[in-house]
Order: C-alpha cells, then sequence, then structure tokens
C-alpha cells in the first residue's frame, strides 16, 4: 500500500518547488493534453526528455517515482495486450487465434509511453505542491468563475482536502492491514469472491476512520470560525517572479516542437 504515492508532497529544495502553483497546474494541464497530440517515435522522445528535466529540476528522487507505478502495473499490461493482439495490420507472428501486428507493436509500445507518461506528469504536481499551494493556485487560476457565483474557494479545498487525504488514509489501511494479519486474517490466499470477503474486517474500521478523521477535520474548522473565502485574506499573496516566466517559456518552446513535429511527421 505504500506504492501509492498520488497526493504525497516529497518536501525538498528545488526551482520547481519554488514555482508558482498556478504556473505548474498549466504546466500539468497543458503536459496531459500534450500527450494525446503526440505521434510517432520522435514526439514521444521529446515528451519523455521534457519530463526527465522537470524531474531533475525538481529534485525528487526517481526511485519515489517509480514506485508510483506499481499500482497501475495491471492496467498498463492490460493496455498493452490488448492493443498488441487486437491491432489489425501487417502480421509478424500468429499462433493459434492470436496474432501480432508490426502497428499491434508500435501502439502497445507508444501507448504504455503515454499511460507512464500521463501518471508521472500528473503526480509532479502533488510532489512539488503542498496542499495549500495547490487550493491557492486553483483558487486564482478560476477566479474568472466568480463571475457566474461559482463557489471556487470551496471547490478547491475539497480537492486539496481529498489529496491530502490519500496518503493518510493509505497509511492507515497499512496499519489495519497489519492489526488484522496478526489476528490471523488472510488477504492473499482463496478464490476471489473468498478474497473480497475477507476485505470486509479491512473495509468497516477504514470507512469508520475515515468519517471520524472527516468529522474532526469539520469541528476543527468550525472551532477556528471558518466561512469560506468571502473576505479572506492570504499570508503569501501569488505573484509571478522571474522563474515563473522562464517555465511558461519553457513551456511554449515544448509545445512549439510538438506542433512542428504533427506537421512535419
Amino acid at each position: 500500500m505504500r506504492s501509492i504515492t498520488l497526493g504525497q508532497y516529497y518536501p525538498v529544495e528545488s526551482p520547481i518547488h519554488k514555482l508558482d502553483p498556478r504556473v505548474k497546474l498549466a504546466v500539468t494541464l497543458i503536459y496531459v493534453i500534450s500527450l494525446f497530440f503526440v505521434e510517432g517515435f520522435i514526439g514521444y522522445l521529446v515528451a519523455a526528455v521534457f519530463m526527465a528535466v522537470y524531474i531533475r529540476m525538481s529534485n525528487v528522487p526517481f526511485s519515489f517515482i517509480v514506485r508510483g507505478l506499481k499500482p497501475i502495473i495491471f492496467l498498463l499490461l492490460f493496455s498493452v495486450v490488448f492493443n498488441l493482439f487486437l491491432t489489425s495490420g501487417e502480421v509478424l507472428v500468429q499462433f493459434w487465434i492470436f496474432r501480432i501486428t508490426r502497428e499491434g507493436v508500435e501502439l502497445a509500445v507508444f501507448m504504455a509511453i503515454r499511460l507512464i507518461l500521463l501518471i508521472i506528469g500528473s503526480s509532479m504536481m502533488t510532489y512539488t505542491t503542498t496542499p495549500n499551494q495547490l487550493t491557492d493556485g486553483l483558487e486564482k487560476s478560476l477566479g474568472f468563475l466568480r463571475k457566474v457565483n461559482f463557489p471556487i474557494h470551496e471547490i478547491s479545498m475539497m480537492m486539496s482536502i481529498a489529496l491530502r487525504f490519500i496518503p493518510i488514509l493509505v497509511e492507515e489501511t497499512d496499519k489495519i492491514m497489519k492489526a488484522q494479519t496478526a489476528r490471523g486474517a488472510d488477504f492473499e490466499e482463496g478464490s476471489l469472491i473468498q478474497r473480497a470477503k475477507n476485505l470486509i474486517p479491512l473495509l468497516v474500521p477504514l470507512f469508520i476512520s475515515a468519517f471520524r478523521r472527516a468529522t474532526d477535520l469539520a469541528m476543527a474548522m468550525e472551532a477556528r470560525c471558518y466561512h469560506g473565502g468571502d473576505g479572506r485574506t492570504k499570508m503569501k499573496p501569488l505573484r509571478y517572479q522571474h522563474r515563473d516566466k522562464v517555465m511558461y517559456a519553457m513551456m511554449a518552446c515544448y509545445l512549439c516542437v510538438i506542433a512542428a513535429l504533427r506537421v512535419v511527421l
């Protein structure tokens, strides 16, 4: 369970950590969208190089990032196998009712690379941004929706709290699993139905703990007279710095290269 790193903040000094959260939100959104327009080996190579530079600038250990990919291994394998055997084209290998085509191999490889880059690219935002910064960044970025009375602050707060609770609930699940295993519970053996039934002693205390934490958080917010974002000021107002403009320029260059490759290829 500790391999789930989504929502975890990795505290370290780096240029990426110091960026304005609005910049990191924009970079993440644009990068994820760009992956669906990338074509060919060179395009994916450019996307991978950009992410490698971004990771290097963040000083987040690569082993920590790879650990976050473990929960998607099954989805990754399913996607690769699905595209490998069900894509028509020039046949390379054929046995029984299965056949592997050249187009299927290319599509499976590119799909795996895209999925890995999607997970890493979206996770880098939470690795380098605290929940408070994420809330401020979302609220500031979506400020134009206030004109239609959209509850920006409340939505931003809900999203940041949800991300913050992911590692807490993962840690709580790990503790409950160890406690239940010490009492003789078995979560690995048996049929699929039996293993699903064995999860009941895990899910019940987990839900109770989650509701208890939510209640404690609500009471703490009420005790501090929290009533939403109206009239609230910021201890650290967001202001663009020179490094933020440099990152925007780097992202613009990346988009230009991706667009040029799409036209040429």
